[in-house]
């Protein structure tokens, strides 16, 4: 595992992922903490606080919590499909697929904000305004490490996005990255990706990765933050972890969680996450979408995960918001009576056609 990330629980069925000797918490958080304090960053509110050698940060953040602090440990959150413990999927090569084009005039102009690993370049949108203002800001490189093969998760966001837009077609995407590529991000990282969202929420949030957290409680911060976006719509992936254990950000009252279906989109995806924190579920089986364009790869892929089942939903609702707001929208697509349930995964979303 690597070296700057470290797993805490107790027993092996509870784990989760840290970045070791890192504490979040607010100013008088800090303070609090000051007397294990060797350095402080602060962005946005959030102090990212590096803790003295052999401070156990989740005893630290018990402590903090306990007085009354907001505190968490910095959790490693890690891009669906991947992620350590279980199964796991990588993209395969397909055939190009026509670009989703709008059936005609008043399609929904929502915004969907896609946190990931990035995007690239792609003839289904790269002649889009909204590409070309924010080309530069979040590239998907197929090879950011630079050790001469594709990253494990390179072209996730990539992928990401052609799911949405594959339901909306007109939507107004604005990449942002969380995620490298090999699909490994972290909460300082979210909460940073969060504080630039503040004045200019938008309609839908696509969070495509989660994690454990040591106590299996949401982390305080992250809560706060999505909470403070209350216009948005925000839809995260209930994680491969085939099990009713909390992921989060996901398993959060105010996020819509999504688990993944297999190709019938009648059953429940194996590899799924499920549980009654889960809200809604769409297909997660060998989907196909846009791509990166490297090596044996044109521009196009199919894969698996519930990442790419929350795109769907993401797509749903951004789809539905012509003449509705977004919470309106998302109220619309997970309307139970207007389609079947599963137990434990929630309302069933169809995949577009």
């Amino acid at each position: 595992m690597d070296a700057d990330i470290e797993q805490v629980g107790p027993g092996a069925g509870a784990q989760a992922l840290i970045r070791p000797g890192q504490l979040l918490t607010d100013a008088s958080g800090a303070a609090a903490a000051a007397r294990w304090t060797i350095a402080v960053a602060e962005a946005d509110g959030i102090f990212r606080v590096r803790l003295s050698p052999g401070v156990d940060v989740c005893d630290l953040v018990t402590t903090m919590r306990a007085q009354g602090h907001t505190a968490s440990p910095n959790h490693v959150l890690v891009g669906q499909p991947l992620f350590f413990g279980g199964p796991a999927s990588r993209p395969f090569p397909a055939d190009p697929v026509p670009a989703p084009r709008a059936a005609g005039s008043g399609g929904s102009t929502a915004s969907v904000a896609v946190a990931d690993t990035g995007l690239a370049a792609h003839p289904w949108w790269h002649e889009r305004p909204w590409f070309e203002e924010r080309r530069h800001e979040a590239a998907d490189l197929p090879d950011s490490d630079g050790d001469g093969l594709m990253d494990p998760q390179a072209g996730h966001g990539t992928f990401v996005t052609g799911l949405v837009l594959r339901s909306a077609p007109e939507a107004q995407v604005r990449p942002l990255r969380v995620l490298d590529g090999h699909g490994l991000g972290d909460e300082a990282g979210l909460l940073r990706v969060l504080g630039r969202l503040r004045n200019d929420p938008p309609d839908v949030l696509n969070l495509s990765f989660g994690g454990h957290t040591f106590d299996d409680r949401p982390s305080p911060l992250v809560e706060a933050s999505l909470a403070g976006l209350a216009g948005t719509v925000v839809v995260a992936c209930a994680g491969n972890t085939a099990s009713t254990r909390p992921f989060w950000p996901a398993a959060l009252p105010e996020v819509v969680a999504v688990g993944a279906l297999d190709t019938t989109e009648a059953a429940r995806a194996p590899f799924s996450a499920h549980g009654p924190w889960v809200n809604a579920c769409a297909r997660g089986e060998w989907l196909t979408s846009a791509f990166l364009r490297h090596g044996a790869f044109q521009g196009y892929a199919r894969w698996s995960g519930t990442s790419f089942a929350a795109a769907v939903v993401s797509g749903a609702i951004a789809a539905a918001t012509v003449e509705r707001t977004s919470k309106e929208a998302a109220a619309h697509v997970l309307d139970p009576l207007r389609t079947r349930q599963i137990p434990d995964l929630g309302v069933v979303v169809p995949t577009p056609r």
